[in-house]
């Protein structure tokens, strides 16, 4: 719990600082659990969500995990390298590729999320589901306040 300062005023430094550590605890716990069937948690968000969402474009995948788009690159070469995702050219822009998963990808995206939802079982099983809504809540309106300021 952070130090709250005497007369008891928390401030938003301090709730950064413990969102901060707890953000690392929950990160550390997922490449732990996802470790255990072989692949990083970056690796597995971006198989999981092509299997979600195929098939997409390179940049919108990169926006939907949340990373830049030479970051998401980069990991997409070596999953398509490694037989987890396919390129292909679209029908309607043929300057343009589209993603998809392979059989093998799709099955491992599978068992990935399976290991993600129980690591996150376990991460907030101390939380009550109220108490779960309300920090979604709370994490929404910091997203999109946050969008809202750097024009997405």
């Amino acid at each position: 719990m952070p130090q709250v300062p005497q007369g008891g005023k928390l401030t938003a430094a301090q709730v950064a600082d413990e969102f901060s550590r707890t953000a690392k605890i929950l990160v550390r716990h997922f490449d732990e659990r996802l470790g255990e069937h072989g692949v990083s948690t970056p690796r597995s968000r971006l198989v999981v969500q092509v299997a979600r969402s195929q098939p997409v474009r390179l940049t919108e995948l990169a926006l939907a995990v949340g990373i830049a788009q030479g970051t998401a690159s980069s990991l997409v070469e070596a999953l398509v390298r490694d037989g987890l995702l396919e390129r292909q050219t679209s029908v309607d822009d043929r300057r343009s590729v589209l993603l998809r998963v392979t059989a093998e990808g799709a099955a491992l995206a599978e068992e990935w999320t399976a290991g993600y939802e129980a690591a996150a079982e376990e991460l907030f099983a101390p939380l009550t589901r109220q108490q779960m809504s309300t920090l979604v809540d709370i994490l929404r309106i910091l997203g999109a306040a946050e969008q809202s300021t750097d024009g997405s």
